[in-house]
């Protein structure tokens, strides 16, 4: 069999990468097989959750890490899982908004090479034109993603001036790279374009390994394991409840800390969450989700990024219990049982990305300011764990 082209898809946090795949997915014919190995912080697969909906043949998610460096060794098997499950027509690798391309391609080169079965294709990067200036000016790894690439997407510059997108050219421009660029269309480009870009990167990667084995690039002579999983933080936040018909969460306390979060210091927010009525996306849209008799609650997925957020509902809601009972039934002398067996899903399970040095303010108005509630008042509350980008260590709130 011919090996799998792997297309490689990275950009800094809220850039736009899973909703340039979710917009490649239509353009493709019926019988094309994609498949999709997804990088994310935290332990919520959130972007997973939204590819798997949409027409991919598998998705693997890689989770808890960052794929260029502490999670790399486990690339093959996720690569080989989805060959054989899927038997895909391509493979796109979505990294987490930390990663290095750099590596990762020379990883995917070294497996093409002792395996036989993947050949890398290109290497995407994209740009969000909007907040460029303010990640640029202080993320070593924005710009040495863009640096090592094939193609470089500029996305949301339909958002900004002709001033702001000329400046976000100039300061690619400083970087002296010699790829092909193109804008997206409100995050969609021509598939014609971003497949089969028949990787000049790769091959000359590829080059340099094999000229000589203890070859380091100049991304790998940067101090790459202790400096860019350090950039950014990690908050992992869960709201649960031991009550069966506990609603959801509150929507309106859940806004509160939306709007709160200045783009400074929170790069993106990303939640499961459960909700008795559908939630407004910043834009004030509403997509419901389909509720069917004896369900109270539905599940949602929360996408934030610099000051604007979606929420886009699952493909299934919440399954009612059968031990709970009507709300129409007398309460007097009533009770409750769930079999030992049925699980409680969390009402809300949320990942937050923040600058390096703010994961502690922010865990501490999280856990005291009411942000994430119950609409019912009985919640067990929330706990909030942090760590780096690795989540090597986390600090579990009382």
């Amino acid at each position: 069999m011919p090996p799998v082209p792997i297309t490689i898809v990275t950009g800094y946090l809220g850039s736009g990468k899973t909703t340039l795949i979710l917009h490649l997915l239509p353009q493709l014919p019926k019988t094309y097989k994609l498949a999709l190995l997804k990088n994310e912080f935290g332990d919520v697969a959130i972007d997973s959750e939204l590819a798997s909906s949409s027409a991919i043949g598998g998705v693997q998610e890689l989770l808890n890490g960052c794929i260029c460096c502490n999670l790399v060794g486990q690339l093959g098997d996720a690569l080989d899982t989805l060959r054989k499950d899927v038997n895909p027509n391509r493979i796109i690798i979505e990294t987490s908004g930390s990663a290095f391309p750099a590596t990762l391609a020379m990883e995917v080169n070294r497996l093409g090479r002792e395996t036989g079965n993947y050949t890398l294709d290109g290497v995407i990067v994209v740009v969000d034109v909007e907040n460029w200036k303010g990640y640029e000016d202080t993320s070593y790894t924005a710009k040495m993603q863009a640096r090592y690439t094939d193609l470089i997407v500029f996305n949301k510059w339909e958002t900004v001036d002709e001033r702001r997108y000329d400046d976000c050219l100039d300061r690619v421009g400083d970087l002296e790279l010699q790829v092909a660029t193109v804008k997206s269309d409100r995050g969609c480009v021509d598939q014609g374009i971003l497949l089969g870009l028949d990787s000049a990167f790769a091959k000359e990667m590829d080059h340099l390994t094999h000229e000589d084995p203890g070859h380091t690039s100049d991304h790998e002579h940067y101090d790459h394991g202790s400096d860019h999983q350090t950039e950014v933080e990690v908050l992992s936040v869960t709201l649960s409840s031991e009550d069966v018909v506990a609603h959801g969460v509150s929507l309106d306390s859940l806004e509160i800390f939306l709007l709160s979060a200045p783009k400074d210091e929170v790069y993106r927010i990303k939640a499961i969450i459960k909700a008795s009525q559908p939630p407004a996306s910043s834009a004030g849209d509403v997509e419901p989700a389909v509720i069917h008799q004896g369900q109270t609650s539905a599940k949602y997925i929360l996408n934030w990024a610099f000051g604007r957020w979606t929420f886009t509902p699952m493909s299934s809601a919440i399954p009612s219990t059968a031990s709970v009972p009507s709300f129409n039934a007398p309460r007097s002398g009533s009770t409750v049982e769930v079999p030992d067996e049925v699980p409680i899903d969390p009402l809300l399970r949320m990942t937050v990305i923040v600058a390096r040095g703010e994961s502690d303010k922010w865990k501490k108005r999280i856990e005291s300011q009411g942000y994430i509630e119950a609409e019912k008042t009985d919640a067990k509350g929330c706990c909030v764990s942090q760590g780096s980008c690795d989540c090597g260590l986390s600090l579990f709130a009382p």
